[in-house]
């Protein structure tokens, strides 16, 4: 009779009584598939905090909305527009902050330039009208 071949032995184990390598197969084809492509991100934590702290012209309200949509999308497996959704979000992110930034910037400079003039003023008016010590 023709030998018959067991395909329960794990590997690397002896073959059965029985057996011989001209009855098993002589290649094995091993498909490998590509990891699937990691989701793509949805900045929701970032819109979040740029709603909350630097919500400048509403762009952090709209980065919140977008980065929603994002989520709802990478839900429902739709890459490509989890993917746009999320890189509007971004942007609006990035926008908001670079604002904000220059917005920090401005009001620490104009406190400053209006403290300078404020004590120069003052120091013009001490010399003007010097302080008279009661005798």
């Amino acid at each position: 009779p023709a030998p018959v071949m067991e395909r329960s032995l794990p590997p690397y184990e002896p073959l059965a009584e029985g057996l011989d390598m001209e009855g098993l197969p002589r290649s094995t084809v091993v498909s490998v598939e590509p990891p699937p492509p990691p989701p793509p991100r949805d900045h929701l934590a970032w819109s979040l905090c740029t709603a909350l702290y630097a919500n400048v012209c509403c762009l952090g309200f709209m980065a919140l909305v977008f980065s929603i949509k994002s989520r709802d999308r990478k839900v429902l497996r739709d890459h490509s527009g989890a993917l746009s959704y999320g890189s509007t979000a971004k942007c609006l992110n990035i926008t908001a902050l670079v604002l904000n930034i220059f917005l920090i910037a401005l009001i620490i400079a104009l406190i400053a330039t209006g403290t300078i003039t404020a004590v120069n003023l003052l120091q013009q008016q001490q010399e003007q009208y010097p302080f008279h010590r009661p005798t």
